[in-house]
């Protein structure tokens, strides 16, 4: 699992900071005696997970057979050569410190990652080789001040312990470390389960119950994204596994019954995750683990996926790919972010009956995930009273936020994707008008993704970034100045058109920039499969001359092969771009590299577009056809 995913939105994060310091938070949905009586009764008597414990030596020595099991198995064995890395207060405190993520993020999560590992490689073989290493791990993690990350403890309440709060960190580490005592069960030792029941009443039941109470924040509760999905996962999880009382077990799951409905409303009706792909890998992929859960828990009483809500969502990733598997990572999304393959597999299964993957896989990382997946039901088909959309090979439309993702003819060589949104979405870039282009499977055009976080990501100098600022991205700078960020920023559609040859989509981005009275800037974007053209035309009308620029972006080279053209090239790939200015005015072009440290782990260069001298009326016209290939 990327770390990024890790993360408050900004916005988010500042409220989250806010909300701990107030001394109460305000009353909300608790569940009540009938809703708890309602779902106990469809749980088993003992606490436990839907698949066979440890000791049901036959069910697990088959599948040790699988594959994914081999591999968690050679992965467990090579913790056992290195030591357990240490998580020091000093450590924790880096982040505080410095705003690094990465120094104490990483020890982190090795030990919770063995502690999984372990436990599967255990239930895989059964000769004891991995229990002294587990214990240990799992002694060495109970030790700890907090198990919040750093990045989520900020102001250090949970480290200090003048508040315990319940992160992504926490939460997901609760569920591992539930499923692997409901797994190994008396093979662990009964001080070692003691300390297990102590350390997640404490540090995470004790906590959500407070919050549910009001008395104490309870953020993620409310949060439309990712939060919501794995906060409630890994708790409600580990409430299945490891809470004796039936009663208790399903107050946790009618809390995750209530609120997770917070996340579906996080999707725009017609399912966009704004957070991008592999948020929804993540935030999404955690909010079906959750529901299978439940549903297999409750022998399919409870269905998270039989909400209509919940349809449009789970279609995104079979919709949003561009070509090649490359898919938009507009905000925080990285470069190379693919829908997951078992996640669009099972919820294929699940809605449309059109599973592609020979055997059920895991969605995620979790340990209880992967055991699910080890020992599959039959996964029966969700009942909702919404269809799912069915599948288009021209193009996907999300007009909710103005996103168009256009794919080429049977055979084509170019596909493109291009943005309208607003700038205050979840994890959001200021990118109103933001495009893409993709030819034969190499985004010589992109959308540059996410940054590495550190505390500067999710701070007020947010957007001095020059990664999630407007100037990285393929978006116009007028009078020298970048677009402003919040949900007035907004790109208004003035018109689309699809057709089996082209694609047409009209935007004002006027509302992302601060213009002087009477202004006119409209982007419109046609994307024609048949001659492979991509036009990207601006027009604008000022109240006064000012200067206008526009941009490219790409991670390749570039070269100006003519007054108004370019190549640019990457990965054996290239575009033409040909520029048609307002009449009598001419152009300069000009190349800076963006410096910033990208997931992509590539340099990325700002490719300038200027118009010479300042104009107030015309039009931007930048056509971008294949190049062919490049020996490079």
């Amino acid at each position: 699992m990327p770390t990024l995913v890790y993360a408050l939105p900004f916005a988010l994060a500042l409220a989250w900071l806010v909300a701990a310091e107030a001394a109460e938070a305000a009353p909300r949905y608790a569940p009540t005696e009938a809703d708890i009586a309602r779902i106990a009764a469809m749980l088993p008597e003992a606490p436990g997970l839907p698949v066979p414990p440890a000791s049901d030596r036959r069910a697990w020595s088959r599948a040790a057979r699988r594959t994914e099991l081999l591999a968690v198995v050679a992965r467990a064995e090579g913790y056992l050569k290195s030591p357990l890395p240490a998580m020091t207060d000093e450590l924790y405190l880096d982040y505080s410190r410095t705003g690094n993520r990465d120094r104490a993020q990483g020890p982190f999560f090795d030990r919770r990652s063995r502690v999984s590992a372990y436990a599967l490689a255990e239930c895989a073989e059964g000769r004891g080789r991995f229990l002294g290493p587990l214990q240990e791990a799992i002694r060495s993690i109970s030790a700890e001040s907090s198990w919040v990350l750093p990045a989520h403890d900020g102001n250090l309440q949970t480290f200090n312990g003048k508040l315990i709060t319940v992160d992504l960190g926490a939460a997901m580490y609760a569920a591992d470390l539930a499923t692997t005592a409901a797994l190994l069960g008396d093979r662990l030792p009964p001080d070692l389960r003691a300390l297990i029941a102590s350390d997640l009443d404490r540090r995470v039941f004790e906590p959500v119950r407070q919050m549910v109470a009001g008395k104490q924040p309870g953020y993620w509760l409310d949060y439309k994204m990712n939060w919501n999905s794995v906060c409630l996962d890994g708790v409600t999880t580990a409430a299945l596994a490891v809470l004796p009382d039936r009663q208790g077990r399903a107050w946790f799951a009618a809390v995750a019954k209530r609120y997770s409905n917070n996340a579906l409303e996080g999707f725009t009706p017609d399912g966009y995750c704004d957070e991008g792909v592999s948020y929804w890998n993540y935030g999404f992929g955690h909010y079906v683990a959750l529901s299978e859960v439940l549903r297999r828990t409750t022998r399919g009483s409870v269905d998270l996926l039989s909400r209509d809500k919940a349809v449009m969502p789970a279609a995104y990733g079979t919709r949003v790919e561009i070509m090649g598997g490359i898919c938009p990572p507009f905000a925080d999304c990285p470069v190379g972010a693919r829908p997951s393959a078992g996640l669009v597999d099972l919820l294929s299964r699940r809605f449309a009956r059109k599973g592609t993957l020979p055997r059920r896989t895991a969605l995620g990382a979790g340990l209880c995930d992967q055991a699910l997946a080890l020992f599959p039901d039959d996964a029966p088909r969700a009942v909702t009273g919404v269809k799912w959309p069915a599948a288009d090979s021209r193009r996907a439309w999300f007009p909710e936020e103005t996103v168009l993702v256009s794919r080429p003819l049977r055979g084509g060589r170019m596909g493109v994707a291009m943005q309208g949104g607003h700038n205050a979405q979840n994890h959001n870039h200021n990118d109103v008008g933001v495009f893409m282009v993709v030819v034969n499977g190499v985004s010589v055009l992109p959308d540059i993704g996410a940054e590495v976080y550190t505390r500067r990501t999710f701070s007020a100098q947010r957007y001095e970034s020059a990664a999630l600022n407007s100037w990285g991205h393929a978006v116009p700078l007028i009078g020298g100045k970048m677009q402003k960020t919040g949900r007035a920023a907004e790109a208004g559609l003035l018109g689309c058109r699809f057709t089996d040859d082209a694609d047409e989509l009209s935007l004002d981005i006027r509302p992302a920039y601060e213009l002087p009275d009477p202004a006119i800037l409209q982007r419109t974007f046609r994307f024609e499969r048949k001659a492979e053209r991509f036009t990207v035309t601006d027009r604008f009308d000022f109240a006064e001359p000012t200067s206008y620029e526009t941009a490219l972006l790409t991670f390749g080279t570039w070269e100006q092969t003519g007054p108004a053209e370019l190549r640019v090239t990457d990965g054996g790939q290239s575009v033409i771009i040909r520029i048609h200015a307002p009449e009598g005015v001419r152009l300069a072009f000009s190349a800076a590299p963006v410096e910033e440290d990208l997931t992509a782990r590539r340099k990325a260069t700002r490719i300038a577009v200027r118009l010479v001298g300042d104009v107030k009326q015309g039009n931007l016209a930048v056509v971008i056809t294949p190049g062919g290939e490049v020996k490079q």
